[in-house]
């Protein structure tokens, strides 16, 4: 094995040039900036990994020996960078496994007179190459989970703006369905706003919810407790001809609950709770 590691890094230190270019012509792009960006990429594999051999490191240790540590932090790193670009796990990996042809050849050039020789040192360099891209393949899916992730929270806040309707006044328009993580997002939201602005009352308006069921009722009724222990009052609004009968057929217990078919009507009561009163200006 060291025998084979020093073969692979006396390689990695007389051709280096030549191995990127070779490395490169595997994944050709017609996009310079990439084309830049994939040169300082090679280049700095090149590096790490000339380091790792230098260190002793194992091939089969490199999940988890120190030696590795900094060429799987490049690699993840890279693999971050592209899945924030939009670019595939498939991609990447493509990338890394495009330098065993260039390796492939110069080690047969060197070792072509002993057979044994460079078999071991081809079945230790696949071995390697075949770690650094499934590594980056790893991280690769880890950093795009962690993308959607980002974005599906940014999605939910967006979908659940708190809106201030009126001195005193919240409003929560609810659109899409209603789940657990995102019940308690709302009443986070509703209730951190309540508390800044002292809010006497909440309307939650679910006329963009396309099924109540009992699940979304609990959902509701949880929120509602949670206004009410705030010291504010709720109103439920968008209660469609469709969802009052659901709610009828389900036998879901709203007694106590205020609730009104429009926001507009929501916001009527709101305002006589409150104790306002709008009236129209003469023309």
């Amino acid at each position: 094995m060291k025998s084979d590691n020093e073969t692979v890094l006396g390689v990695l230190r007389d051709e280096e040039p030549k191995i990127i270019e070779s490395w490169l012509a595997e994944v050709p792009s017609n996009d310079p900036g990439l084309k830049r960006a994939m040169h300082v990429e090679a280049t700095e594999i090149i590096r790490r990994l000339r380091d790792a051999l230098q260190a002793g490191g194992d091939a089969s240790r490199f999940a988890s020996g120190p030696d590795w540590s900094a060429l799987r932090d490049m690699l993840a790193a890279l693999s971050s960078s592209r899945a924030a670009q939009g670019e595939s796990a498939g991609n990447t990996s493509v990338f890394v496994l495009a330098l065993k042809k260039p390796l492939f050849s110069l080690l047969q050039q060197r070792l072509g007179n002993d057979p044994a020789s460079l078999a071991s040192a081809l079945w230790n360099l696949t071995t390697l190459v075949d770690q650094l891209a499934q590594h980056t393949a790893s991280t690769f899916q880890l950093a795009r989970e962690d993308i959607i992730r980002r974005q599906q929270d940014e999605l939910l806040e967006l979908s659940t703006p708190v809106v201030k309707l009126w001195e005193g006044v919240l409003a929560v328009p609810m659109i899409g369905v209603l789940d657990s993580s995102r019940t308690q997002m709302v009443m986070e939201a509703l209730l951190q706003k309540i508390v800044e602005t002292g809010s006497e009352l909440a309307i939650i308006d679910i006329t963009g919810v396309p099924t109540v069921d009992t699940l979304v009722a609990q959902h509701l009724l949880k929120t509602v407790t949670a206004i009410r222990l705030m010291g504010a009052d709720c109103i439920i609004s968008g209660i469609r001809p469709q969802i009052a009968q659901t709610i009828v057929h389900l036998g879901i217990d709203l007694q106590g609950i205020s609730t009104k078919a429009s926001l507009a009507d929501a916001l009527s009561l709101a305002l006589a709770k409150t104790g306002w009163r709008v009236t129209r200006a003469d023309k």
